[in-house]
């Protein structure tokens, strides 16, 4: 049975998620394209409260998670700002300085118990995402367990640490893994609490410093850096693999998806670029997304990913976690025309495709993909898709405002990181991204954001050597622990990745991996752990225990 049917559009806005997301959040799966979709969404947001008359309030819990909000400033509120002052530049004789800003929970520590400290490590967000694991995350269960002071420190540059009146490529040169964790170091040595009055500080506190995804590979690397002043770590989806070509990011999710949604994918992205060859078909293909006066192909097909970027957003708690992966997967399998029958069908089945206009036939999931998009991306623009999707105008990426909070991340990603979304290198490979997402394409946007300063220069690539040296996926030290997540995008990317040694699980060097996590499960929690999902119950009391083992050994150095 041949199905015939017309095609419409309709406008919706950017979904919550998708718009609540952070500048961070869009690069890491997005890059360039990336830039575009922050743009779309900051301004729907603006819209939204013009709208709504609403006072602007800040939506914390992993930027991309709704759920949690918070007034840092507000009075009365029990985790207000606190600052402490750190040089602009540790590593020279200059006397600027920049207030880095952090929080405190105080609620279980005992004076004169000398501690300990639970540090988490703010990574590449505002520190107020990670208001919540103060509250009821890992810090608050930590601090809780062993009676320590709780601490969530914000990295420089974002958020309100900010230590430059514009983000310009010379005044982001401190930008970087050294000073950052120079930062961590000066802090742990030297702050002073409010309403404490004794010394906490390191090495004669024992400190825990915790961190995940970028701020895990943080967490490991200050053990390493810093091991007379970080007592122990755990380094939570921890990325300390660099890479130029993250591929496999796509991998994790082809395999760990529905089977049905995946195998839809991998028949789109194929058919897609094949009809991209084809130039009668090409345009046709377009204008089926709504997206036909996109100039470039490479930019277009970039659009088309953009939904894969919520399976990073999966987290066990649904007040916080997003659902919009699996809702993207249900819109792929909707049957035209209420025809449940043909969806049970292998994808690409002749009884599954419906014919158009030109001789094309294509697989109905297809023209479900087509409507997604136009419904969730092309229907917010306002413009033309050109402005709002196209990246190969290089002025529309030299703002250097303090606001164009995209810079931050994708410097960090241009200088030292990597991590560029491509398609596999074997183009006979199964993929469900197109092959023009190459390396020259994601990383086009170091050229054209980060033009040449008087005392910068980004280098032509990443110098991921920088991140790699510090011990890559061998990293390993006593009192670091490893945690990841099973199905998490990231984790080919962490010591648990397929191409990693495996390892002992042990007390003094935890190796664990949570089943069926995404990214960083263990970081969030419950007010009652007996709430929580086995899973997480599990790897909380794991986490519980290694720690207070650690802390039975602790020492202070006038001691020893």
């Amino acid at each position: 049975m041949r199905l015939a049917i017309v095609l419409f559009s309709s406008t919706l806005l950017l979904t919550a998620n998708a718009a609540s997301a952070s500048a961070a959040d869009y690069i890491r799966a997005h890059g360039a394209q990336g830039v575009n979709l922050w743009r779309l969404a900051t301004r729907e947001k603006e819209n939204q409260r013009h709208t709504i008359g609403q006072t602007p309030v800040l939506v914390v819990q992993d930027s991309s998670n709704s759920g949690f909000k918070a007034d840092t400033e507000e009075p009365g509120n029990e985790f207000p700002d606190q600052w402490f002052t750190q040089p602009v530049d540790h590593f020279s004789n200059s006397s600027d300085t920049f207030k880095q800003r952090y929080w405190i929970n105080t609620r279980h520590y005992t004076p004169g118990s000398g501690g300990p400290v639970i540090v988490l490590d703010g990574g590449e967000t505002s520190g107020e995402d990670r208001i919540p694991f103060l509250d009821t995350g890992i810090v608050e269960i930590l601090a809780r367990a062993t009676g320590g002071v709780g601490v969530v420190l914000e990295h420089r540059y974002y958020g309100k640490s900010i230590p430059v009146s514009d983000l310009s490529t010379d005044n982001l040169r401190w930008l970087n893994n050294d000073q950052a964790a120079a930062d961590s170091a000066r802090f742990m040595a030297n702050v002073t609490f409010p309403g404490i009055n004794e010394d906490l500080t390191a090495p004669n506190t024992p400190w825990i410093y915790y961190g995940g995804s970028y701020a895990g590979a943080r967490a490991a690397h200050m053990k390493i850096l810093y091991p007379d002043l970080v007592y122990g770590a755990i380094a939570s989806s921890g990325v300390t693999h660099a890479t130029l070509s993250n591929w496999e990011y796509y991998e994790i999710i082809r395999n760990a998806a529905d089977p049905t949604c995946s195998k839809q994918l991998e028949h789109a992205t194929l058919v897609i670029d094949a009809l991209l060859g084809i130039p009668y078909a090409k345009q046709y293909i377009k204008s089926l997304f709504g997206l036909q006066d996109l100039e470039h192909d490479d930019d277009f097909v970039s659009v088309l990913e953009a939904p894969l970027g919520y399976w990073q957003a999966k987290v066990w708690d649904p007040a916080v976690g997003s659902t919009k992966f699996d809702e993207f997967c249900a819109f792929l399998d909707k049957p035209i025309l209420g025809n449940d029958s043909v969806s049970s069908l292998p994808v690409g089945h002749e009884d599954r495709l419906v014919q158009l206009p030109g001789g094309i036939k294509l697989d109905f999931s297809i023209l479900n993909y087509a409507q997604y998009i136009k419904e969730n991306y092309v229907s917010t623009c306002g413009t033309s898709v050109e402005d709002c999707f196209g990246t190969y105008n290089d002025s529309n990426f030299l703002a250097t405002g303090l606001d164009q909070e995209w810079r931050l991340w994708q410097f960090q990603v241009c200088t030292e990181w990597g991590f560029f979304s491509t398609a596999p290198p074997d183009p006979a490979y199964p993929r469900i991204v197109s092959k023009l997402l190459t390396l020259e394409y994601s990383s086009k946007i170091c050229r054209q954001a980060y033009p040449p300063g008087k005392y910068f220069v980004v280098p032509p690539m990443p110098n991921i050597t920088a991140v790699n040296v510090l011990g890559d996926f061998a990293i390993a030290a006593d009192r670091l622990a490893i945690i990841d997540g099973e199905v998490d995008p990231w984790r080919p990317c962490t010591p648990h990745s397929d191409d990693a040694a495996d390892r002992e699980d042990t007390i003094l060097q935890p190796f664990k991996i949570i089943p069926n996590a995404v990214h960083h499960y263990d970081e969030y929690g419950l007010k009652n752990m007996g709430d929580e999902p086995v899973q997480i119950r599990k790897i909380h009391g794991e986490m519980i225990v290694f720690v207070m083992e650690w802390l039975k050994g602790f020492k202070a150095p006038g001691s020893r």
